[in-house]
């Protein structure tokens, strides 16, 4: 922790790793396993659209995050000097869509109310503590975190659709 810090670094550092692919990616693939075992067994029409929905969506990160990173090439905090290309930050729209992808997957498996908000408000906060990470750590400037948030709100529209028409039992 560096002197009059706030918030212990290596904190930070954990909560931004949550965001990096090879946390992020395990998680969703469970899910999606999940997800499509159920769905099968339950005998759901089309069982294995909200998962494809899930993956496609995961796939569409870095096909958009990347593009715009080049074209915006904007030059990042202080500490990332030398480097461009941080809007919008990939690891927070990572664990924007793996996290909300599986939570929206998992949504409809819960019976209870209490459940369903308990998820939802944990997908949140774990998304909320990856940003807070990013920007913490000096990886990112708030914007770069909230331009992915918007980007990947969009692609969770789409799961959110497919799998709520698919994904009843």
């Amino acid at each position: 922790m560096t002197a009059g810090a706030a918030f212990p670094e290596r904190v930070a550092e954990f909560l931004a790793d949550l965001g990096n692919p090879g946390v992020a990616l395990p998680v969703l693939g469970v899910v999606l396993a999940y997800a499509a075992w159920h769905g099968r067994r339950a005998g759901v029409f089309r069982w294995w659209l909200a998962p494809l929905a899930g993956a496609v969506a995961m796939a569409a990160v870095p096909a958009l995050v990347v593009p715009l990173k080049a074209a915006v090439a904007r030059p990042g905090p202080p500490g990332m000097a030398g480097h461009d290309g941080f809007y919008p930050s990939g690891h927070a729209a990572t664990a924007a869509v793996a996290y909300g992808a599986a939570a929206l997957l998992v949504l409809p498996l819960l019976r209870r109310a209490y459940g369903r908000w308990a998820l939802l408000i944990g997908c949140l906060l774990v998304n909320a503590a990856v940003g807070f990470g990013l920007v913490r750590r000096g990886y990112h400037w708030p914007l770069d975190v909230a331009a992915s948030w918007l980007l990947c709100g969009m692609l969770l529209a789409a799961v959110t659709a497919v799998a709520g028409r698919y994904g009843r039992e």
